[in-house]
Parts: C-alpha cells; sequence; structure tokens
C-alpha cells in the first residue's frame, strides 16, 4: 500500500506542483490549503508524512505542527516544514515545535523526493 502524504501550501501552483511530483514517486496524496483545514486532515485520516507550509492563513505550519505533537496518537506523523523564511532562527523554531525537517523554498525537486523517502524508511 502507497504511503500516504498530505501537502499543506495555501500556494496553488507550490500545492499542484507537489502533488503531481509525490503522486508520480508513488505516493498517496492529499492536500490541504490552510492551517485549519491541516489539522482536519490530519487528525482524521493521519498521513505517514506532512510537507507543511509556515506562513499560511487560519493556523501557521508551526501551529498545525504543535497541535499534532500535542496529540499522542499523531506523534508517529513525520512532519517536514517547506518555507521560504531560512533564518537559523526561523529552523531552530520548527525543528524546536516538533518538525522531522525544514526545507528552504526554493528546494530541489530531486532532493526534497530523497529526503522524504529517508525520513519515511526511517520511521517504518
Amino acid at each position: 500500500m502507497a504511503q500516504k502524504i498530505l501537502i499543506v501550501d495555501d500556494e496553488p501552483n507550490i500545492l499542484i506542483s507537489l502533488e503531481y511530483l509525490m503522486q508520480r514517486e508513488g505516493f498517496d496524496v492529499r492536500v490541504a490549503r490552510d492551517g485549519l483545514q491541516a489539522i482536519e486532515a490530519i487528525e482524521s485520516d493521519p498521513p505517514d508524512l506532512v510537507l507543511l507550509d509556515v506562513m499560511m492563513p487560519g493556523k501557521t505550519g508551526l501551529e498545525v505542527c504543535q497541535h499534532v505533537r500535542a496529540i499522542e496518537r499523531l506523534r508517529h506523523v513525520v512532519i517536514v516544514m517547506l518555507t521560504a523564511k531560512g533564518r537559523e532562527t526561523d529552523v531552530a523554531k520548527g525543528l524546536a515545535l516538533g518538525a522531522n525537517a525544514y526545507v528552504t523554498k526554493p528546494f530541489s525537486t530531486r532532493d526534497l523526493v530523497a529526503q522524504v523517502r529517508t525520513l519515511l524508511q526511517a520511521q517504518a
């Protein structure tokens, strides 16, 4: 069975391109367009991994990450923060809130796929 990935981003072009990329790589992909949709999707059908934008309406990616990490039954969900905010303090905050990885935009799609596969293998 394909591993489930939830892609959360409020930018339609990024959402579409990441959805296509991850489906092409054989993942079962779902999308959410803001932090509130992300929380609902994660709680109702927990994915194996979330690609999570930081700056979004509703709830930020950091708030979503913190929310997910506070729920015991969701602690296994791998969270990869995707953001244009690449300062050291931003990275440290994301990792401190429980993100497994922090990727800054723009990013290499090949590197992102490799990182997703590595994180999912480590989880298995």
